[in-house]
């Protein structure tokens, strides 16, 4: 299933890469179809067709798992940014930015690639059942934090890039700021927390722009 290399963390073969795709596969599909309550690893293992014994092969706690559940996550919202803007984000610490062709993304773009996410509706309740499991579970807290630090981290470069005259408090406070509204804003615009309107949206674009460039 996996081959060591240079003594570090074990890397998977074609086929080891397979099976835990599609355990990551399951794993959404369980929480977004029957929520945090029934995302328990044997629920997640039937849902992949395995054993229990079989998924903590690659994932030996449900922490684990949702931790890469929002990696992967994260690294498909990166890849559509890539995809519509030319912004690519290298995967350092702290994380750098890098335009297309070497220039500036727009901050317009940028958050219109944010916004577009948020028509998902599967991707909206997944992101509320890690949540919810969050309240109740510091392992799975704590994977949860770790991601809103990257997710955050990767705002603050490209704050960064397009405002260098700022300071890096000031362009920390905006990341977390912009995170903290498109986030909150998700619950709103999918309607589990209220309804959307075309004047919410205009006033959202707005001040999601002015966090990273005004």
């Amino acid at each position: 299933m996996s081959e060591e290399k240079g003594g570090g963390r074990p890397q998977l073969t074609r086929q080891g890469s397979l099976r835990r795709t599609s355990l990551l596969d399951a794993a959404e599909a369980v929480l977004v179809a029957k929520g945090n309550a029934e995302a328990s690893l044997r629920a997640i293992a039937g849902e992949a067709g395995v054993r229990v014994g079989h998924l903590q092969h690659y994932f030996p706690t449900r922490a684990e798992l949702v931790k890469a559940v929002l990696e992967r996550a994260l690294e498909r919202s990166l890849e559509r940014l890539a995809e519509t803007t030319g912004l690519r984000v290298r995967q350092e610490d702290p994380p750098a930015v890098d335009g297309a062709e070497g220039g500036r993304a727009d901050a317009a773009e940028v958050v219109a690639v944010v916004l577009a996410e948020q028509e998902d509706p599967r991707l909206v309740r997944l992101y509320v059942e890690v949540w919810a499991l969050a309240a109740r579970d510091d392992d799975i807290a704590a994977v949860v934090q770790e991601f809103y630090r990257k997710y955050v981290a990767h705002v603050e470069a490209f704050v960064r890039q397009g405002r260098p005259e700022w300071t890096a408090e000031v362009c920390r406070a905006r990341a977390e700021t912009f995170v903290a509204l498109v986030e909150g804003a998700a619950l709103m615009r999918s309607g589990i927390a209220g309804s959307r309107t075309s004047a919410m949206d205009e006033q959202l674009v707005r001040q999601a722009v002015g966090l990273l460039r005004d």
